[in-house]
């Protein structure tokens, strides 16, 4: 199988000129694109690829013991450069010279021109770029940058901040910085960079990593005891900031996966998940109720719930059409009308089946394939959502402790980054066939 981005290469790009693909970003919380849709640098997935001319950077000079006069005079070349305010008097800086083995990609919140991929806070369950532009934002403007090995393997390695504008970063006087055992300097970005690599990579036998930050020279941490505390965690020398296929990137306010162009050549393509879509539709599943037949809509619909979509009670996995009886008034949202149909319907609904009481939620195919650990088809919904994908994908998210604010953890649905609910996270789901 191909990715989706392989699938939609442009037509004018030759086979023999097709870039190589070292991998994608693909932003959790976020059903294949952006609410308003994707625009530019900013989108919902970001594919990294070999850039005609390297851009890459290594470390090179150290001045130590810089006056800030001195420091701002070496910033000024056109060249990065790296700044640790150590005091009102004293900046170490490590200069940075081009290294035409790698190509560099940086990530952040700004949308100044060194940064290829722009990230804005994921709002759970958002649906719209308006949602999200109300919150006051903890994602850094230049919050990391990926270097890619021009070469096979072509391994990606991870590094906090971003280089902004003026080819330079500042950590200053209030920043977490240290001499390591080797002399160099070191630090850590304010709100951190966290990095969780899976066991067994991101296949069916996927099983969550530990999370770690990741320091501004690319060396790997336990993390510190709050999100920004001025203490770094302990240095673990075993650990690797090499991203591998399925690595979860948090950026405290966005979490990304990072998927390698191998990893994606075995996930299920857009075509893959539609044909799963309307072979669902094709049994003529039907509410055991009303016996009218339901249908999940048009992927490209993926927001408005029609006449024929499924609903589920999310106890037990029954699934019905759309009914406005059965209800009992849930005191957390009063407001509600009873016959109102939407997202959480704010009602706890017995299940005519089997009496069950609990939510009872529309069902949403999940469009984004990046987020499927296999190609089985879609017979799990994540509560309280109702995004619907394979078993072993929401088995897998469901066990993955996402960061959520500065310092608490939870599993979220990969599509809409609401926190999950219930034992499981999950249900497994129970369709009526067609009775004749």
């Amino acid at each position: 199988m191909f990715s989706p981005e392989q699938e939609n290469i442009s037509p004018s790009t030759t086979s023999t000129k097709v870039p190589v693909k070292y991998g994608e970003l693909v932003v959790l919380g976020y059903n294949g694109s952006l609410p308003n849709g994707d625009r530019g640098r900013r989108k919902s997935r970001f594919a990294l690829s070999r850039r005609p001319k390297a851009n890459g950077v290594r470390p090179s000079t150290v001045h130590v013991s810089c006056t800030p006069q001195a420091a701002k005079a070496i910033n000024n070349k056109d060249q990065h450069s790296i700044s640790f305010t150590l005091s009102r008097t004293q900046t170490v800086v490590v200069e940075y010279t081009n290294d035409s083995n790698t190509d560099m990609f940086q990530v952040g919140r700004s949308t100044e021109s060194p940064i290829d991929f722009v990230v804005t806070d994921t709002v759970a369950g958002s649906q719209s770029n308006s949602d999200t532009q109300s919150v006051q934002s903890t994602i850094s403007r230049f919050a990391c940058r990926i270097m890619c090995q021009r070469t096979p393997p072509y391994t990606a390695r991870i590094y906090a901040a971003g280089f902004d504008s003026s080819k330079n970063i500042f950590l200053g006087e209030k920043a977490a910085k240290w001499k390591t055992c080797d002399g160099q300097m070191d630090g850590l970005t304010t709100n951190g960079v966290l990095v969780m690599h899976p066991r067994h990579g991101f296949t069916e036998d996927s099983r969550p990593g530990v999370w770690r930050e990741i320091s501004v020279c690319g060396n790997v941490f336990t993390l510190r005891e709050t999100r920004s505390a001025q203490q770094p965690g302990k240095m673990v020398e075993s650990e690797s900031q090499e991203l591998v296929d399925g690595s979860l990137i948090d950026l405290c306010g966005a979490t990304l996966l990072w998927r390698t162009a191998e990893g994606l050549s075995h996930t299920p393509t857009v075509k893959h998940l539609e044909a799963l879509r309307q072979e669902i539709n094709a049994a003529r599943p039907q509410c055991p109720v009303g016996f009218n037949t339901l249908a999940f809509p048009s992927m490209r619909r993926k927001d408005t719930p029609d006449e024929k979509q499924p609903w589920v009670y999310l106890h037990c996995g029954h699934v019905h059409g759309y009914h406005n009886w059965g209800g009992h008034r849930d005191r957390t949202d009063p407001g509600r009308e009873e016959g109102e149909p939407g997202r959480q319907a704010g009602l706890t609904r017995e299940c005519p089946m089997c009496r069950a009481r609990g939510p009872y939620v529309p069902l949403w195919l999940g469009c984004e394939a990046s987020f499927y650990l296999d190609t089985a088809p879609p017979t799990h919904a994540f509560a309280p959502c109702g995004h619907v994908c394979s078993e072993k994908t929401a088995a897998f998210w469901s066990q993955i402790p996402l960061p959520h604010g500065t310092h608490t953890f939870h599993a979220a649905c990969p599509f809409c980054a609401q926190q999950l609910s219930g034992e499981q996270g999950y249900v497994r789901l129970i369709f009526q066939g067609p009775l004749d």
